[in-house]
C-alpha cells in the first residue's frame, strides 16, 4: 500500500500541493504538461492515502490579502489576523497579511497575481473584471483562493467566507422601517464609491425590504461619501444642508460601509441624534463608544475572528485534500445594541 502524500508527490514533481490536488481530483486549472508531469510521479511513488482523512504536509503558505485603505474595519481585520499567528502556527500555517492598492484595480489585481508561490490565499478584493482574472490566474497555477467578506462573482474561488451581505441590508431596513415614526417617510442610504460586491449587496437588500414591507417610505441615497470619518461628516452635512433635503422626514440612516462614525456625528451636529436612528456595520471601538453614548441605534456585526479561522482551516483542508473542506457554516448577523454589548 502506497505511503505517498500529496506533499511527496509536490516535492518529486516540482510543484505545489495545491496543483496536485487539482490534477489527482481532475479539477480544470492545470496544464496537460504538469498533469502529466504529476502522473509520472504517482505512477513511481503511488497514489495517496484515500481521501477524508487530514494528512502531515508541510508548512502550508497562506496570504491573507486586504485593500491598502486604512478604514476602522480594514485595520481591525488586520489586527484579528496578527492576534490568530498563534492559532495558525498550530496548524502549520505560515501566513503573511498583504495590503494591496484598492483605488487602481489593475494594480491590485497586478499585486495579487503574485502570490502565485502561495499554497492559498484569502482575500477581500475589489468585485472588477481585472481581480476575478487575477484569481482565476491564481487558481490554474493551482493556488486555493476564498474570498472574505465580500465576493468576487464569476471568480474560480473556492468559497466566500462571510455573512449574507444581502440579508444584512434587509436586516437594516427592516429595523429602520419598524423604527420610523409618523410624519417621517424619508429613509437615508449612504455609502462611499464602493467597489465591494458585500457593500454594493448591502443596499440592495436595504431597498428591497423597504419597497417589500414599507412602500409608505421612500429611500433616498445620499452622495457618495468619503470613507473617513471626518470627510463623511462634512460630505453628508453639505449634503443635508444644501439639497434641499426635508430634516423633519427623515426617518432614520443606514450607512453600509466605512465612515460610520463620520455619519453618526454628522447626524449630531443637526441636533437630530434620537430623533433620526443611524445603523451601521463592525463593531470598531468608536462604534462601540458611539453605540453606548446613544450616537448609533444599532452595530450590525459578524465573527470576524470565527471567519477568519475558518478561512484558514478551509484552505488548510483544501490543501490537504480533505472530503467536505468546503462544508462551511457561515457567520450569523448580529444586532448589538448598547444594552447587549459586552
Amino acid at each position: 500500500m502506497s505511503t505517498a502524500t500529496i506533499a511527496d508527490i509536490a516535492r518529486h514533481a516540482g510543484v505545489g500541493t495545491a496543483t496536485v490536488d487539482r490534477v489527482l481530483n481532475k479539477r480544470p486549472g492545470v496544464n496537460a504538461e504538469t498533469v502529466q508531469k504529476v502522473m509520472q510521479v504517482v505512477e513511481k511513488l503511488g497514489a495517496p492515502p484515500p481521501r477524508g482523512r487530514p494528512r502531515k504536509v508541510e508548512n502550508a503558505r497562506f496570504a491573507f490579502v486586504l485593500p491598502g485603505e486604512s478604514t476602522p474595519f480594514v485595520e481591525l481585520l488586520d489586527r484579528q489576523i496578527a492576534q490568530a499567528a498563534g492559532e495558525f502556527r498550530h496548524q502549520h500555517i505560515t501566513e503573511v497579511t498583504h495590503r494591496l492598492p484598492g483605488e487602481d484595480p489593475a494594480q491590485f489585481a497586478a499585486a495579487l497575481a503574485q502570490f502565485a508561490d502561495s499554497d492559498a490565499v484569502a482575500v477581500m478584493a475589489p468585485d472588477l473584471p481585472p481581480v476575478k482574472l487575477a484569481i482565476n490566474e491564481l487558481v490554474r497555477a493551482g493556488v486555493h483562493v476564498v474570498t472574505l467578506f465580500s465576493d468576487v462573482a464569476g471568480s474560480m474561488r473556492e468559497t466566500c467566507i462571510g455573512a449574507d451581505n444581502r440579508a444584512a441590508g434587509r436586516t437594516a431596513g427592516l429595523l429602520l422601517g419598524r423604527m420610523a415614526v409618523p410624519g417621517r417617510d424619508t429613509l437615508l442610504l449612504a455609502s462611499q464609491a464602493t467597489r465591494l460586491s458585500g457593500e454594493i449587496e448591502r443596499r440592495i437588500g436595504f431597498a428591497q425590504v423597504v419597497e417589500e414591507r414599507f412602500p409608505k417610505l421612500k429611500v433616498l441615497r445620499t452622495p457618495d461619501l468619503p470613507s473617513a470619518d471626518a470627510g463623511a461628516t462634512r460630505a453628508l452635512l453639505r449634503f443635508l444642508r444644501g439639497s434641499g433635503v426635508d430634516l423633519a422626514r427623515v426617518a432614520g440612516l443606514y450607512n453600509v460601509g466605512s465612515g460610520g462614525a463620520g455619519v453618526a456625528r454628522a447626524i449630531e451636529s443637526l441636533g437630530l441624534t434620537g430623533t433620526v436612528p443611524v445603523i451601521v456595520h463592525d463593531l470598531t471601538d468608536e462604534h462601540r463608544s458611539l453605540l453606548a453614548a446613544g450616537g448609533l441605534a444599532y452595530v450590525l456585526h459578524q465573527d470576524i475572528h470565527y471567519c477568519i479561522s475558518t478561512a484558514a482551516r478551509v484552505l488548510r483542508a483544501l490543501c490537504e485534500n480533505v472530503r467536505g473542506a468546503l462544508n462551511v457554516v457561515q457567520p450569523r448577523i448580529e444586532i448589538l445594541t448598547a444594552e447587549n454589548l459586552h
